[in-house]
């Protein structure tokens, strides 16, 4: 796949990663990146994330096919509305957030109307660490990339967009936005929530003052998360809150059923829970990633203007 020119709104670890990525693979013959700080602007041409790199909305999205905004959730929909002006007919806009339905609900009508067509996405894919310098440009490489595609989007801006995430090392995955916000709840943003939790915990300064002395590679492997990006981290919290209430709930009924195991006597009940633990994780890790061209129930769809 080829594109004449991407514009990446917003330039940090995602954003910078797929900037990497298409200039590496040579998937487009222009990239450019808005950012909003001119230090930003300078990391970007730093590390060559991008042909063009400035601090005009208007003049990095002018002329492209591809829009793909890779911001904190909370500032997308006001992004996606000053672009509006800006956008070529029949350009292919989406995200990268890891919330969805918030974001397909508020941006696909308003931008049908520029001319353009929204299709959302969600790369599973990142890093503990935030910012361009941690980009990579094989960030991308055999990560689940989720498209959220409703009943009136273009089936060809839909196959498109699944290409475009193949062409970075991605495998697609279709789903409706609501399903897509119940699954990751459970699987991403419980764990980022459950990592902090535990750092609150145990490295709370009340704590005997060994206490850090003590944690070993099995904490910071599970508090990595919690060294994320607190801003994404807040937006993504808000934006999926009723999901992630829910997938909180669930863990929190998991905990009660372990300390009911733990205050039984024997061993059995323990024995039987570590094991299922380990069968399913063990079974996860075996069968490796779901087929890039499996496809869950979505809506139905039908033609719009054409964008191929």
């Amino acid at each position: 796949m080829h594109w004449e020119k991407v514009t990446l709104v917003g330039a940090g670890l995602l954003g910078g990663s797929l900037g990497l990525a298409l200039r590496q693979r040579r998937l487009a013959r222009r990239v450019a990146a808005y950012v909003r700080r001119a230090a930003s602007a300078g990391e970007c041409r730093e590390l060559g994330v991008a042909d063009e790199v400035g601090l005009d909305l208007h003049a990095a999205v002018a002329g492209s096919d591809l829009v793909v905004l890779c911001t904190p959730l909370a500032e997308i929909p006001p992004l996606a509305t000053a672009l509006r002006p800006a956008l070529k007919p029949g350009a292919l806009v989406t995200d990268v957030g890891s919330a969805k339905a918030a974001v397909v609900r508020d941006l696909e009508a308003p931008l049908a109307q520029a001319g353009a067509h929204f299709v959302g996405s969600h790369p599973l894919a990142g890093l503990e660490k935030s910012g361009v310098r941690a980009a990579r440009a094989d960030l991308f490489q055999d990560a689940m990339c989720v498209v959220t595609p409703t009943a009136r989007s273009h089936p060809g801006a839909v196959r498109r967009l699944k290409e475009f995430w193949q062409s970075v090392g991605g495998k697609p995955l279709e789903m409706a936005a609501e399903l897509h916000d119940a699954l990751v709840a459970r699987s991403s943003h419980l764990p980022h929530f459950l990592a902090a939790a535990l750092a609150h915990s145990v490295l709370d300064p009340a704590r005997h003052p060994a206490q850090a002395l003590v944690c070993a590679s099995g904490f910071r492997d599970m508090t990595r998360l919690a060294s994320g990006s607190v801003e994404m981290w807040r937006d993504i919290a808000r934006a999926n809150a009723d999901h992630l209430r829910e997938a909180l709930d669930g863990f929190i009924a998991e905990l009660r059923r372990l300390r009911q195991i733990l205050d039984a006597p024997g061993d059995d009940a323990l024995q039987a829970f570590l094991e299922t633990a380990k069968e399913r994780r063990d079974g996860w890790c075996a069968a490796g990633a779901s087929s890039p061209s499996e496809e869950l129930p979505t809506p139905s769809r039908h033609a719009a203007s054409r964008v191929d």
